[in-house]
């Protein structure tokens, strides 16, 4: 049976299989449930002698409890019917013995219906159709048992005939819910690659804002100052030249370091693009989680996870991730008054996702943006915004331990695979805003 539904049209990953079906297929067991509850009398009633109502009394709790079971504990037992086929030509053994026992004009030959709907939305075309064939087979026989006290074999047909139909009819959900699936989390990696090359239009905006603002008007006062001392110094006594003249001598510094910060911040994303395409965001972070501990006495221990190394990534992106986390960092040691902090970074699935989590006092309750933003305190906000602003999915709340906290980020890798060319496969000017 497994091997015959090997070759079946490949579907999606599992979890959108599971996220897309799981209502409809909770509804298709509690229909079925229901049907096994009403007909079950009528199987116990007609068992004959010890080892059949054994049988039968068997198949019923079997019935019974799988059905309720997949209806409460999906998300637990739907992944095991995706992976293993044959559980339900299992099932479909159980509900045989209850149709040869009760005949298939019980209510239990209307619950028939349920496995080729179930196989067509679970497996696709070749399951529905194997399902849909040994459903039939066991109402023919179930017929044949029962032909000399049932009118005709309508009934039998016209359930044969809902079968076939339930196949078709799960087969055709099936491809639209998958189909939708996937046109979501298409949409889902433009956002996310949108979100990123704004991200990068707005550090070559900040860049020049930045450039505007600090070096630009510091240079200015620089030569103000000068040519008030160059025009008065003939005039002063020492010390106040003196003093003018130490007041140049900084400001020139100043400005040499805003400099030297903004030459350095363009210098890494020119040499990033020349090897490898963006910031090493693991040594980035794993050297301010050292720093951090060294500098708040917090135990900040780094933790690598996931399926391998982590990519580089967009100056402008890394700037934004590292900054959440050390705000987050921050957060546990001011608010929280965490005493041990684990700091989690790695490749996710198709996810980058940075943790912090801490055992600090957690949250408190019923905390909200709209109250923090209201208050005044936008250590949070500022979180979730720089996490939109590259298309990350933040998630600020209950950590691991009783009452710690934890804050999770997670950002698609495709958005990050916009950011490179096929020609050369790092950032292009263009793409990355590298100047």
């Amino acid at each position: 049976m497994t091997s015959a539904l090997a070759d079946d049209t490949p579907a999606p990953s599992l979890s959108i299989q599971l996220n897309a079906l799981q209502a409809l297929c909770r509804q298709v067991f509690g229909f079925r449930l229901a049907m096994i509850v009403i007909g079950a009398p009528f199987a116990l009633a007609r068992a004959d002698g010890q080892v059949g109502n054994v049988l039968v009394g068997g198949a019923v709790v079997f019935s019974l409890m799988g059905s309720l079971a997949m209806l409460r504990d999906w998300e637990t037992l739907g992944p095991l019917v995706l992976k293993y086929r044959w559980l339900m030509a299992v099932d479909l053994v159980f509900g045989a013995v209850l149709l040869l026992t009760a005949s298939p004009d019980s209510t239990l030959g209307y619950a028939t219906v349920c496995t080729p709907l179930l196989a067509g939305l679970l497996y696709g075309w070749r399951g529905a159709g194997i399902y849909t064939a040994l459903q039939i087979l066991v109402l023919a026989a179930a017929y044949i048992g029962w032909a000399k006290s049932m009118e005709g074999p309508a009934s039998t047909v016209l359930i044969s005939g809902f079968c076939v139909a339930a196949g078709v009819i799960g087969v055709t959900l099936r491809n639209l819910m998958l189909r939708f699936g996937t046109a979501t989390e298409a949409l889902s990696q433009a956002n996310s690659r949108i979100a990123v090359n704004d991200a990068v239009d707005g550090e070559r905006a900040r860049m020049a804002r930045e450039m505007h603002d600090s070096v630009a008007k510091t240079l200015h006062g620089v030569a103000m100052a000068a040519e008030a001392l160059a025009n008065s110094a003939d005039r002063m006594d020492p010390m106040t030249v003196k003093h003018q003249a130490g007041l140049v001598s900084r400001s020139a510094r100043r400005a040499a370091s805003e400099s030297r910060e903004l030459l350095s911040d363009l210098r890494r994303r020119t040499d990033y693009s020349d090897a490898g395409g963006g910031t090493d965001v693991t040594d980035e972070l794993a050297a301010r989680v050292r720093d951090f501990s060294a500098r708040t006495g917090v135990n900040c221990v780094w933790l690598p996870i996931g399926e391998g190394p982590v990519p580089p990534v967009p100056h402008a992106v890394a700037r934004q991730l590292l900054t959440v986390a050390a705000e987050a960092l921050e957060n546990t040691h001011r608010h929280a008054g965490a005493s041990r902090v684990a700091v989690e970074m790695g490749i996710v699935g198709d996810l980058l996702r940075i943790s912090v989590i801490d055992d600090g006092k957690g949250l408190p309750a019923g905390t909200n943006l709209d109250e923090l933003r209201k208050a005044g305190h936008f250590g949070l906000v500022g979180m979730v915004e720089r996490a939109a602003a590259v298309g990350a999915r933040i998630r600020i709340g209950r950590g691991r331990s009783a009452g710690g906290t934890e804050v999770r980020l997670d950002l698609p890798l495709a958005a990050l695979e916009s950011q490179r060319t096929p020609a050369h496969g790092f950032p292009s000017a263009s793409a990355a805003g590298i100047t």
